[in-house]
């Protein structure tokens, strides 16, 4: 469980007792075995090509007992492909969770006699308590979710449930008619394999769900060697972009925004310098003063980023703070030199998360500050250069959560000439 706050460590260890504790069978309660094996095999094979194949954990909901149902879900989820650590710890939560949602379900639909009405086809009755299970089961992940977020990505708990319920019922449900569909076919005289073809639809649509995911993933690893490449030609700013993202990702936490709009966020830090591969990398490497001739081609990196992304529409705002990260509340910034609040709210967000990393980095060039004085410091330019909300944001942010960034400035490599450095937070870098 390395790599996990204690809190969360002992989270996951708490829901996955809970989930074996609903594997106890239940006394003088039939469990058809050869369908807890081929419910679970075809919920195995499906979360091994899409993810998240819930009508098959649904319909074990609507056809077995709670803890044969709970079980249908725990070779898939164990023996998943995971792509980030750690990764057993991440297999038994995912089984836990689920196996404890799926067990919800099931209770709640047997409490309202649905299985009766699956046996009996009895429409639309049986729509009750398959909406039912749909909603426990929400519920459950809902609660589940909310929680490991609390804990584990330290997102604030007035946020970490916020719109979870709402953006899980509408897929679900869908899933949940699917599987109900399939209970009924099941019990029908056509048996399992007539319930068999409601999922070649559901996997038709899931492949076209997969394919938009793929082209997804596409455009991070595009935006990661786009960052890499930045890192590689200005060795000043090694690791700068990675942080400047946590640094954005934090104040629009806690300026309440929703998780789809921060994670946008986190992609303009993460991007906001990606400029500079127009620049020539004699002038973002010279020893001495630049010339004025010479700054102004520097100041000509967000418009240079701007065109560079304007082709990634999945990042929306962030494009806009990629081309005004540089703009001052005062109108003295560039490279439009706008006032106010026509700064965009992206950008304004990105300019203190990339001021404060810039004060509290060492290079090669310049000391870290200390992070209270780098916030001092913001504070002081706040009105004139920051926006005083984003400010106020990032100190409330850093002492909820303190500041430890996951990429250093301090990795090793060759030594370069020191230049001067301006004083000022946000210089024109």
């Amino acid at each position: 469980m390395e790599g996990l706050p204690a809190q969360a460590r002992a989270y996951v260890v708490c829901v996955a007792l809970l989930a074996l504790l609903c594997l106890t069978p239940l006394p003088d309660v039939h469990t058809p075995w050869w369908a807890v094996a081929l419910l679970a095999a075809l919920y195995a094979g499906g979360e091994r090509l899409s993810g998240a194949f819930y009508p098959v954990l649904l319909a074990g909901a609507f056809l077995l007992p709670p803890p044969a149902a709970a079980l249908v879900a725990l070779p898939g989820a164990l023996l998943a492909p995971v792509e980030r650590r750690p990764r057993t710890v991440r297999r038994v939560w995912r089984a836990a969770q689920l196996a404890l949602a799926v067990w919800a379900a099931a209770r709640a639909h047997w409490a309202l006699g649905g299985r009766d009405a699956v046996v009996a086809s009895d429409f639309p009755y049986a729509l009750v308590p398959g909406g039912a299970a749909v909603l426990a089961f929400c519920l459950v992940l809902t609660a589940l979710d909310g929680g490991i977020l609390a804990l584990a990505e330290r997102v604030p708990p007035r946020l970490a449930w916020r719109g979870l319920l709402a953006r899980s019922l509408a897929p679900v449900g869908v899933h949940g008619l699917a599987g109900l569909m399939m209970a009924v076919l099941w019990r029908s005289p056509y048996g399992p394999v007539a319930a068999l073809l409601v999922l070649l639809p559901m996997c038709v649509s899931w492949w076209a769900f997969a394919q938009y995911h793929r082209e997804r993933a596409a455009h991070q690893a595009t935006i990661r060697a786009l960052v890499q490449a930045v890192d590689i030609k200005d060795g000043y700013t090694r690791g700068h972009s990675e942080r400047v993202g946590q640094a954005s990702l934090m104040i629009a936490r806690e300026l309440g925004m929703d998780e789809s709009r921060v994670e946008v966020l986190r992609f303009a830090g993460i991007l906001h310098d990606v400029g500079k591969l127009g620049v020539p990398t004699r002038l973002l490497r010279k020893d001495g003063p630049l010339t004025p001739e010479e700054r102004r081609v520097i100041e000509l990196h967000p418009e240079y980023g701007h065109e560079m992304v304007r082709g990634i529409s999945f990042l929306g705002e962030a494009r806009a703070a990629v081309l005004h990260h540089h703009e001052r509340l005062d109108g003295s910034g560039y490279p439009y030199g706008l006032k106010g609040t026509q700064i965009p709210e992206s950008a304004r967000v990105v300019a203190v998360a990339d001021a404060f990393d810039a004060m509290t980095s060492t290079r090669s060039y310049s000391r870290a500050r200390p992070v209270d004085v780098a916030l001092a410091e913001l504070e002081r330019c706040a009105g004139a250069q920051f926006d005083p909300s984003m400010v106020t944001a990032l100190v409330r942010a850093l002492g909820r959560h303190g500041w430890h960034p996951a990429v250093t400035a301090d990795e090793p490599e060759p030594p370069r000439p020191r230049r001067p450095v301006s004083p000022r937070p946000g210089a024109r870098r």
